[in-house]
C-alpha cells in the first residue's frame, strides 16, 4: 500500500469554524466548502489542487484512496471529509497527531507547529490566517498559488513527522489509531429522534421543577458551608481543594475546578441542577447532550468521537462534546441509539478487569486463582472483614466487599474510603472503615507490596536507575524513559521530582498540563499502580477489539467495554464470538483471567 499524506484547506469565518462548532457539524455543515487539498504519494513531490467539488473528487479518486493508507495531522478531520463528502473509505487510517499524544503525551503538544519544532522540521506557515472568509472563488490568482504552498508544506511536515514517530511505534497500536478514528469517519449507528424529543422534553420539565427549588434560595447556593450541606444530602461529598492564598484545605467550588465541573455530568439530575445553577449554568448536561444528538439525528448516522491516548495510561477519551465515555449506564439516550436495519448492538463489558490485572500483577496467587475459578471474589472479601462464612454474607456486607476490592487496591485511606462508601448510602464510622482498609491489606499482602516496588520505581525514575516492579517479565522501569509497557509504549512521569507542599511534607512531584499552566501532580507507589493497571487493562481491550474488528464492526468503546454490531441473523453466534474474543488472554499475559458480561439487542440501552 502507498502512503497518501493529505491536508484539506476548507472555507471558514468568524462565526463558521471549528472553534465554534464540532468537528462534525462544521464538516456536515450546508456553508462547508473545500478551498483545496494537497496529497502526497510516498516520498513523491506533493501536489496541491484547488477546484469545484466535482473536479476535486476527480483528483481524489485518481489516487485509488479504498487500497492505500491516508495520512494526516488530525485525520480526524480529513478523514471524515473524504469520508462524508466524497465518499471515499481509505484502506487505513493514520495519523501522527494519535500517534504524538502516545509517545510525548503533554510534554510537546500536540499542534503540528509545536511537533515540527520538536523535531527540527522546519517550520509552519501562517498563509491559514489570510483565509478567515474567503470562498475558494474570492481568492485572487497568486492568493490560492501561496495557500497551495502553505497546504503543501503542512503535508510535507506530516510526512516526516510520521517517519520520525513511525520509527519504533507498534503495529497494534498504529491499527488501534486506524479502528478509533473509523468510529468517527465511517459511523453506524442511527438515533431514534422521537425518543430524544420525548427525553428531552422529560428532562427539561424535571429541570424547570429542579431549578425553581434549587433557586429559590441563593445564600445556600453561594454560602460554601450551606451548599456544601446541600450536595451533602443528596449523598455527594464536597469536592476540596488546598487554597493556594491560606494553604488550607477549602471548598472547590469556583469555575476552575474540575472534580467540581464534573459534578455537572452526575448520575443523579438533581446534583447536576444543583451544580448548575451554582455556575450560573442555564442547561444540564443531560439537556444539551440530547439537544445535540437531536442535532446530528438531522445530519446523519451518529459518529462516535473518541480521543486515541487521551490519557497518559492510554486510555481513550470523550471528544467532539460527545462524550460517550460519561454517558450514565442507565441513560435513556442509550435506548436511542440502535443498530442499522438487519444488524443488531452487541456490548462486551470486561469483569473487573482492573482488579483482576492488579492481583495478577501483584501475584496475589489466591486472589488469583479465586478469580480464575468463578468465585464471587466480593463474597470473599466480606467474609475475611466481618468474620463469617461466605454463605452467611448479607447483600449489604457483600456490597462493602465489593467496594473495597475495586476501591482499595491503589492505597486508598480510611477517609476516602468512608466518603466512597457514603456516595452509595452506606454510611460506616471511621474506625470501621481504617479497620475494613487493614483487613484488606492483611488478607492481600502482596498487593501492599507491589505498592512499596512502584515507589521505589519513582526513586529510580528520578535517579535515571532501572528497578523491579510486580510480575516479571511484564513491566520495566527504563530510567528517565518511564515504565514500559508489554505493547512497547511507556507510562511517563515528565520532570519527576521531590517536591515539598505547603504543609512542610516532601512528596514526588510530575509535570502535567492544565490548560497552557504546567502543574506539579502528586505521585506515589499506589497511584503508579493505579495507572499501570488502567493501562494494562487497556492493552487487554485494545488487543480485543482488533481480534472483534476481524470480524465485525466496532462502533464504540466505553472504559472497558466495546460495542459492535452483528448482522441480525447471527446474534447469538456474533455474541459468542465477542465473548470468546474478550476471554482470550494475551500472549504477554497467560495466566491472567480474564471474563466478560456481554448483551445483545436492537438498541445500546437494552444490551
Amino acid at each position: 500500500m502507498n502512503i497518501l499524506t493529505i491536508d484539506f484547506e476548507t472555507f471558514y469565518s468568524r462565526d463558521f469554524s471549528l472553534s465554534k462548532l464540532t468537528t462534525e457539524e462544521y464538516i456536515r455543515h450546508k456553508d462547508f466548502e473545500v478551498i483545496g487539498v494537497a496529497v502526497k504519494v510516498n516520498d513523491e513531490e506533493t501536489t496541491w489542487f484547488s477546484g469545484t467539488h466535482r473536479d476535486t473528487l476527480d483528483f481524489l479518486s485518481s489516487f485509488d484512496v479504498s487500497n492505500n493508507i491516508v495520512l494526516a495531522h488530525n485525520a480526524a478531520f480529513d478523514a471524515a471529509i473524504l469520508s462524508w463528502r466524497f465518499d471515499l473509505t481509505p484502506k487505513k487510517i493514520a495519523d501522527t497527531l494519535s500517534m504524538a499524544r502516545a509517545i510525548h503525551g503533554t510534554e510537546v503538544g500536540g499542534s503540528l507547529a509545536a511537533l515540527a519544532q520538536h523535531y527540527s522540521l522546519g517550520e509552519k506557515g501562517t498563509e491559514v490566517v489570510n483565509a478567515l472568509g474567503k470562498r475558494r472563488i474570492d481568492f485572487a490568482s497568486e492568493d490560492l498559488d501561496r495557500y497551495g504552498a502553505y497546504c503543501i508544506n503542512d503535508v510535507n511536515l506530516t510526512y516526516e513527522l510520521f517517519k520520525r514517530l513511525a520509527a519504533n511505534f507498534p503495529v497494534s497500536e498504529l491499527n488501534l489509531i486506524d479502528l478509533t478514528l473509523r468510529m468517527f469517519t465511517e459511523p453506524a449507528l442511527y438515533l431514534d429522534v422521537t425518543r430524544l424529543k420525548n427525553h428531552l422534553a422529560h428532562v427539561q420539565f424535571k429541570k424547570q421543577e429542579l431549578m425553581q427549588h434549587v433557586i429559590a434560595d441563593k445564600d445556600e447556593l453561594m454560602s460554601n458551608p450551606k451548599f456544601a450541606k446541600l450536595l451533602t444530602a443528596l449523598q455527594v461529598p464536597p469536592p476540596m481543594k488546598i487554597s493556594p492564598t491560606t494553604g488550607k484545605e477549602t471548598y472547590a467550588f469556583s469555575k476552575s475546578d474540575e472534580e467540581f465541573k464534573t459534578l455537572l455530568e452526575h448520575h443523579d439530575i438533581r446534583v447536576q441542577a444543583l451544580v448548575a445553577a451554582r455556575l450560573g449554568v442555564k442547561s444540564t448536561i443531560e439537556e444539551t447532550r440530547t439537544e445535540r444528538f437531536i442535532e446530528i439525528a438531522g445530519r446523519g448516522k451518529l459518529p462516535i468521537p473518541l480521543r486515541y491516548y487521551a490519557a497518559h495510561t492510554g486510555r481513550w477519551g470523550g471528544d467532539d462534546k460527545v462524550n460517550m465515555q460519561n454517558l450514565p449506564r442507565t441513560s435513556p439516550l442509550k435506548q436511542a441509539i440502535f443498530a442499522p436495519q438487519g444488524y443488531m448492538f452487541v456490548d462486551s463489558d470486561s469483569s473487573q478487569i482492573e482488579a483482576r490485572t492488579l492481583a495478577w500483577l501483584a501475584e496475589q496467587n489466591d486472589l488469583v486463582e479465586a478469580f480464575e475459578r468463578g468465585e464471587d471474589v466480593y463474597r470473599i472479601m466480606a467474609s475475611a472483614i466481618y468474620g463469617k462464612p461466605i454463605e452467611e454474607i448479607t447483600k449489604e456486607e457483600r456490597f462493602v466487599g465489593k467496594t473495597t476490592i475495586l476501591g482499595a487496591g491503589y492505597g486508598m485511606g480510611s477517609a476516602k474510603f468512608k466518603a466512597q462508601l457514603k456516595t452509595f448510602g452506606v454510611d460506616l464510622s471511621e474506625e470501621e472503615c481504617k479497620r475494613i482498609i487493614q483487613v484488606y491489606r492483611e488478607t492481600y499482602p502482596q498487593i501492599p507490596k507491589l505498592w512499596r516496588e512502584a515507589g521505589n520505581a519513582l526513586l529510580a525514575i528520578a535517579n535515571n536507575q532501572t528497578a523491579p516492579i510486580g510480575k516479571n517479565g511484564v513491566l520495566t522501569v527504563e530510567g528517565d524513559k518511564g515504565i514500559r509497557l508489554p505493547n512497547g509504549l511507556y507510562i511517563k512521569y515528565p520532570n519527576l521530582r521531590r517536591w515539598v507542599n505547603d504543609q512542610g511534607k516532601e512528596e514526588l512531584v510530575y509535570d502535567t498540563k492544565k490548560g497552557k499552566s504546567v502543574l506539579p501532580n502528586r505521585i506515589y507507589g499506589g497511584k503508579v499502580i493505579e495507572n499501570v493497571c488502567q493501562a494494562l487493562a487497556r492493552i487487554v481491550v485494545g488487543e480485543q477489539m482488533l481480534r472483534v474488528a476481524k470480524k465485525y464492526k466496532v462502533v464504540m468503546t466505553v472504559h472497558d467495554a466495546i460495542g459492535c454490531i452483528v448482522p441480525e441473523n447471527e446474534a447469538e453466534t456474533g455474541k459468542e464470538y465477542v465473548e470468546m474474543c474478550m476471554r482470550m488472554r494475551p500472549a504477554w499475559a497467560l495466566d491472567l483471567p480474564l471474563n466478560c458480561e456481554a448483551g445483545v439487542a436492537r438498541t445500546y440501552g437494552e444490551c
